[in-house]
C-alpha cells in the first residue's frame, strides 16, 4: 500500500481558498452553538473540505441485534471492545482462522496486519446499530428472484473458475475501483476520506481511496450515454443539500449484492454543523432487490491532508494470481493422471 502526497489536479481546486459567506436566502438566525451554515462566493452552501467517515458502524444490523435500532450507552461500549476485538488483524491465528479469514489450510491469508487498517473504533454517534436506515429493520432489502439465482450462479461459477482470466477478478483486486470510492462510499478498512471541492457548475468528489475523482455538472444537463464504472453523475441543489443522481453504470458494478448497469445511486449531502457533514445515499435497481434502500452515514471535517492512494498491488499480483491457479490446476491434473495409471 504505496502513498505518496496528492496533487491538486484542477486549477478550479483554488476556489477552495475562498472565504465563505452567508448562504443566500438561508436563515441567518445563529444555531444554538453559535454556528451558522457558511457560503461560497456565488451564494451554494459551502460543502468544501475534507471529511472523515469512518466507522464501525455496520451497514446491515447484525442478527444478534434484530428490533433494536439504538444501543445504550453501555451496550455500545460493549459492542465496540468486542468489534474491535474482532476486526484486529494481529488477533488473527493464521492456522485456525476465524471470523474474518479461512485457516491457512483452506488458502486463507492475513494480508495485512493491524498497522495499516483505519477503519476507527466506535459507533456513529446516535449509536444506532446499522447504517441503513431505511428498511426500518437496518437490513438490506431482500433480492429479486431472478438476482438471487444471478448471484447463486456468479458464486458457483467462481468458486470452480476463480482465476480463469483476469476477468474472474474483482475490480477492487484489479486496482480499478476503490473499494469504497462509490458511489455509493461506504466506511470501509481505511482511505475512509473524501475531499469537496466546489466551482459555480460543477461539484468534484475526490476519494483518498485510488484518488478517484468524479467531476459532476450542477447545470441541467443530462445524462450522458457512456457507462462507466463509476456511473454518470449529475448534481442539483434542493435548498441547502447536494444532490448528487448517478446512473449508467457498467456491466460490472463496484458495489457488492450483486447490482447490476441498471442501479441507481442518489447521494444527499447537508451540512449538519461546522464539522459535520451528513451523507445519505439511496440505492434502486429493480433488477436487483425487491425495494430501494438507504443508508446514513455521518461525516466529520478533518484537517488532513489527503494522501494519494496508488493502488499497484492488483496489477503486480495479478501475474502470480493467475499463475498460482494454472499450477494448481497442472498439480490436480498430474495427480488424476498418476491415479489412473
Amino acid at each position: 500500500m504505496k502513498r505518496r502526497r496528492l496533487p491538486f489536479l484542477l486549477t478550479a481546486v483554488a476556489i477552495v481558498a475562498l472565504m465563505p459567506v452567508s448562504v443566500a436566502g438561508q436563515d441567518q438566525s445563529a444555531a444554538s452553538d453559535g454556528w451558522t451554515a457558511p457560503a461560497t462566493p456565488w451564494g451554494d452552501p459551502d460543502l468544501q473540505g475534507i471529511w472523515d467517515f469512518r466507522t464501525i458502524t455496520p451497514m446491515e444490523r447484525p442478527a444478534e441485534l434484530a428490533g433494536k435500532a439504538i444501543l445504550t450507552a453501555e451496550e455500545a461500549a460493549d459492542f465496540e471492545a468486542r468489534e474491535n476485538r474482532r476486526l484486529n488483524r494481529d488477533l488473527v491465528d493464521p492456522e485456525t482462522g476465524g471470523a474474518i479469514y479461512p485457516p491457512a489450510s483452506q488458502g486463507g491469508v492475513v494480508p495485512y496486519n493491524e498497522f495499516w487498517y483505519d477503519r476507527g473504533n466506535s459507533l456513529v454517534e446516535d449509536r444506532r446499530t446499522s447504517l441503513i436506515v431505511d428498511p426500518p429493520d437496518g437490513r438490506i432489502p431482500p433480492l429479486t428472484a431472478e438476482a438471487a439465482e444471478r448471484t447463486a450462479a456468479r458464486s458457483a461459477y467462481l468458486r470452480d473458475h476463480p482465476a480463469d482470466s483476469w476477468h474472474d477478478r474483482s475490480l477492487g483486486d484489479r486496482c480499478i475501483v476503490g473499494f469504497n470510492a462509490g458511489p455509493p462510499m461506504v466506511p470501509s478498512a481505511y482511505n475512509n476520506n473524501v475531499q469537496l471541492l466546489q466551482t459555480p457548475d460543477h461539484v468534484v468528489i475526490l476519494n483518498e481511496m485510488v484518488h478517484n475523482a468524479r467531476i459532476v455538472p450542477l447545470d441541467g444537463r443530462p445524462h450522458g450515454t457512456v457507462r462507466q464504472w463509476v456511473g454518470d453523475s449529475r448534481a442539483h441543489w434542493e435548498d441547502t443539500t447536494l444532490v448528487v443522481e448517478t446512473r449508467g453504470f457498467g456491466d460490472l458494478v463496484a458495489f457488492r449484492g450483486g447490482a447490476t448497469a441498471n442501479l441507481s445511486v442518489v447521494e444527499r449531502f447537508t451540512l449538519a454543523g461546522a464539522d459535520s457533514l451528513s451523507y445519505e445515499f439511496t440505492l434502486e435497481d429493480p433488477e436487483t432487490w425487491t425495494r430501494p434502500w438507504t443508508a446514513l452515514v455521518p461525516m466529520k471535517r478533518t484537517p488532513g491532508p489527503m494522501f494519494e492512494y496508488a493502488c499497484h498491488e492488483g496489477n503486480y499480483a495479478m501475474d502470480g494470481i493467475l499463475g498460482g491457479a494454472r499450477a494448481e490446476e497442472r498439480a490436480a491434473a498430474e495427480a488424476g493422471s498418476s491415479r489412473s495409471r
